[in-house]
């Protein structure tokens, strides 16, 4: 009896998902719990694995299709056997040129021969979801993709870095110059205005970045959302760091960067200010007396804001630890939505990019998100004397409905204070 493929359970408030790619198709077999289909949802890609051994009988959806939780994808037959359908089609595939093209098998379009298909194999588990199919766009083979990241792992800017041969090119070339002519009447139109529409591309917005789009306007639609400013000297927390970066790598296998700092002086002006810390429920307030940080990072298909839960339970090294294997599944799209999800107040880095001064736009719930930026040497006055100090702006976006200017003022204050003398974040953060 056939076993069915549905779409899990994707996460708190997640209803569906864009389907991204077959990884096994009709024909092919299937070990229990490997996976079978790549989704796309609004935070993170998710990988569905086989409930049940055997060989994949029928496929429901497409790639492109956007399917519900619960949802029927494909069957398996728990007593077929594995057939060579599928490397038949690959063959012709290559043979025929584009009209024998599938989508769901780039990677076998662009693999080596059997000889080498033990090490592209080893490649395709050393990258994520998005590398491969970054990879699979720009007919890259992974297996000869040396990877930068903790035990080889291939990350998208080693792909984007890799100029490979493809000899595959010549047959799929053909089927560029046909586009235009299967365009809509529009096209010439939008020629005629502009004159450059044969130098702009279209590019479906990925899942991701459509919600990442509607959440910020959807910030500033709801939110009375206002930015305040100040400005830290560095260089206790710089002090800090120059004697005790050595050590503090040496014992606990982590650098000591500026972002514990950080985390920890939140967590103090939080504790002094709990309604930064707090979210609007319809005409209520709730107020969170817990913790859980969220780190903003860059990632190839959009922001994402990974969360440390009870930052203020963590030590320096444990919240530094953290941030780095969290920033690496971010960049190798391997986060999981658990830790995605929630989060009370939100810190982001523009300064790693070399910004000077931003506005942050709130993670909505939350009422508060604190921008850093870049560390600038500049004159300032001490004690009625000009001297040169490295000096970082901060900006603290929050929600007017329930933080006050003047808490909010206050807020950023005591950050400030805190940062000047480090000392007293072992007490206070």
């Amino acid at each position: 009896m056939a076993v069915e493929i549905r779409v899990p359970t994707l996460g708190e408030s997640i209803v569906d998902a864009v389907i991204v790619k077959w990884l096994k198709q009709p024909g092919e077999s299937v070990a229990r719990s490997e996976p079978i289909v790549e989704l796309e949802t609004d935070k993170v890609n998710v990988e569905v694995p086989a409930d049940q051994a055997g060989v994949i009988e029928s496929i429901a959806r497409q790639e492109g299709d956007t399917v519900a939780v619960g949802e029927v994808l494909g069957t398996i037959d728990p007593s077929g056997t594995a057939t060579a359908a599928p490397a038949q089609a690959t063959e012709a595939a290559e043979t025929s040129g584009s009209e024998q093209f599938t989508p769901a098998q780039p990677e076998q379009l662009a693999a080596a021969p059997s000889a080498e298909a033990a090490p592209a194999t080893d490649a395709a588990r050393r990258a994520g979801p998005a590398v491969r199919r970054m990879a699979a766009e720009r007919s890259v083979d992974l297996a000869a993709v040396a990877g930068s990241g903790p035990g080889g792992r291939i990350r998208p800017e080693d792909v984007a870095r890799y100029n490979a041969p493809q000899p595959s090119a010549p047959a799929a070339a053909p089927a560029q110059p046909s586009a235009p002519a299967a365009a809509p009447p529009a096209a010439p139109a939008a020629a005629s205005l502009n004159g450059r529409s044969d130098r702009e591309e279209r590019v479906r917005m990925s899942r991701r970045r459509q919600t990442i789009a509607s959440r910020l306007v959807e910030a500033q639609q709801t939110a009375a959302m206002l930015t305040t400013f100040n400005e830290v000297d560095m260089s206790a927390v710089m002090e800090v760091r120059k004697q005790r970066r050595d050590a503090f790598k040496e014992r606990h296998g982590v650098g000591l960067g500026f972002m514990s700092f950080f985390t920890k002086a939140v967590i103090g002006a939080l504790k002094a200010y709990p309604r930064v810390n707090a979210e609007i429920q319809g005409n209520e307030i709730v107020y969170k007396h817990y913790y859980d940080i969220g780190i903003a990072v860059g990632a190839e298909e959009g922001l994402v804001v990974p969360v440390i839960r009870d930052a203020d339970r963590k030590t320096f090294a444990e919240i530094e630890a953290e941030i780095v294997e969290l920033a690496t599944k971010a960049r190798e799209n391997t986060l999981a939505l658990s830790e995605l999800q929630g989060g009370t107040f939100t810190i982001t880095n523009g300064g790693i990019f070399g910004s000077m001064l931003s506005t942050p736009i709130l993670n909505t719930p939350q009422v508060g998100i604190l921008g850093m930026h870049k560390i600038e040497e500049r004159p300032v006055v001490v004690n009625k004397e000009i001297v040169i100090r490295p000096m970082m702006y901060l900006a603290l976006s929050y929600d007017h409905r329930i933080v006050d200017g003047r808490e909010a003022v206050q807020f950023l204050v005591r950050i400030k204070e805190l940062l000047e003398d480090p000392l007293s974040l072992l007490f206070e953060g």
